[in-house]
């Protein structure tokens, strides 16, 4: 089973149900606005535990979103994405850092003009304002996590399709959150940060 705990709520799905979620390979624009988990919080994170078990090692070969937010903090996010066979990423830049660890399948990344080949177990960090692209080169999804620092994307995000995420994107529907954009003195000033670990 893999077991995704998110803050306040457990998720327990197998490898065969997760792979057993569809993709949509077309959307409307009644699904633009409703590509958002309202399960997932959407303010700062409680200061508790967020426990992601065997994500290295349990995650399916195949998964039905190519975008979903698993948990957004104050300084980092982490997203889990499925890029289908002969799928890619797209050609971008960030300007927050990004590391992602494949879990599944074989790919090529390209980074600053300098092609990687990637594989499961692999880790690729993208450093702010470089541009990267990672493709699906082999016969099965290519999954990985990432993790931004900080946010990139809406704490509630999930994309059926690389074409929805870009859709939302454009729209200006897929924005990191102000909360999560504060420095740290602002943090610390309002609460959100104690170094005691008392709230």
């Amino acid at each position: 089973m893999l077991k995704t705990v998110i803050p306040r709520v457990i998720i327990r799905l197998s490898s065969k149900q997760l792979a057993s979620v569809p993709a949509r390979k077309a959307f409307s624009q009644s699904a633009i606005h409703s590509a958002k988990d309202p399960k997932m919080p959407s303010g700062p994170p409680k200061h508790e535990m967020a426990y992601f078990p065997e994500m290295t090692s349990a995650l399916p070969s195949k998964s039905g979103e190519f975008r979903r937010v698993l948990w957004t903090g104050l300084y980092s996010q982490v997203v889990l994405m499925t890029v289908p066979v002969d799928g890619e990423i797209g050609d971008e830049v960030h300007t927050v850092d990004q590391a992602l660890t494949f879990t599944s399948g074989i790919g090529k990344a390209t980074i600053a003009g300098k092609d990687q080949d990637v594989k499961a177990g692999d880790l690729m960090v993208v450093p702010a304002g470089t541009q990267h692209q990672f493709v699906n080169t082999g016969p099965t999804p290519l999954i990985l996590y990432t993790i931004y620092s900080p946010a990139e994307h809406n704490p509630q995000s999930l994309h059926q399709t690389k074409e929805e995420g870009d859709e939302e994107e454009e729209n200006g529907k897929d924005e990191a959150p102000e909360w999560s954009r504060k420095p740290k003195a602002e943090n610390e000033k309002n609460g959100l940060v104690n170094t005691s670990g008392k709230y």
